[in-house]
């Protein structure tokens, strides 16, 4: 598996080339230097680089994260481009994470974008959290899902958590030892834990951009994320419900967690 580089020291405030780039999100109330500065000294796991995976990465790109490393194994299939748009027609039958890789790169040359070309397994999980300080889950089983969230809280780090089935999502920001993990939510795989679903490409890239902004406002504080709620979106209805979670305490995975 390749090991990110750390990240090198950044010189106290932006650069101007930064200030113009970033100019418009400087602009918003609670944000300024201080979140951006943040945002480029972040490193940002993100599991998955399909439709989900993928547009979360290309807004944390377009946002400033300072590095990004993308897990993710498999090539593309042609029925993936109604959705991943990180990727190319032609790299049909090529690694899906080497192409969103290239795409992220070339968009943002900032953002040091570390291609891990494999599935989240028992055997790598723990080296990649070790290389971010928040992950983003948009695995396509919850197996993966699972291994990801433990390895998260073993070390310490958050997770935002993000799925989708058909017109269907769900969304929330799970930390440490203060809001219920995601074994939670799910003891056992809920019944859309399955490849095939249908899926519109707006629906993917709309829950990829309210987790890329769950991830913004955990690194940076500019506002309040979805910890120890659930978002439950229609978006056949366009219609969203926030459920308050309550952890279990006999959680196999969080239940001896302190706050």
């Amino acid at each position: 598996m390749t090991l990110a580089p750390p990240l090198a020291p950044l010189s106290p405030g932006l650069t101007e080339q930064q200030r113009e780039r970033y100019r418009r999100q400087l602009q918003l109330p609670n944000f300024g230097e201080a979140a951006q500065q943040r945002l480029l000294e972040s490193s940002v796991l993100v599991t998955g680089v399909g439709g989900l995976g993928g547009t979360v990465a290309l807004y944390l790109a377009a946002a400033g994260i300072g590095q990004l490393v993308l897990a993710r194994g498999g090539n593309l299939r042609l029925d993936d481009l109604n959705r991943q748009v990180l990727m190319r027609n032609d790299g049909v039958g090529k690694l899906r994470v080497d192409q969103a890789a290239e795409s992220l790169r070339r968009f943002n040359p900032e953002t040091l974008v570390v291609a891990v070309a494999d599935y989240v397994t028992a055997e790598n999980v723990g080296g990649l959290v070790a290389q971010a300080e928040i992950a983003v889950d948009a695995t396509h089983n919850f197996e993966e899902r699972y291994l990801l969230n433990d390895a998260c809280l073993q070390a310490g780090i958050p997770m935002v958590e993000a799925a989708m089935d058909d017109m269907e999502a769900h969304l929330t920001t799970i930390v440490p030892g203060l809001t219920p993990c995601l074994r939670c939510l799910n003891p056992e795989p809920p019944p859309w834990d399955r490849r095939g679903f249908g899926v519109l490409g707006a629906v993917s890239g709309a829950l990829a951009c309210l987790a890329a902004l769950e991830v913004i406002k955990q690194l940076t504080g500019c506002g309040p994320t979805l910890q120890g709620e659930l978002a439950r979106l229609d978006f056949n209805q366009l219609s969203m419900r926030r459920l308050r979670l309550q952890r279990d305490r006999h959680c196999p995975s969080c239940g001896s967690l302190q706050p």
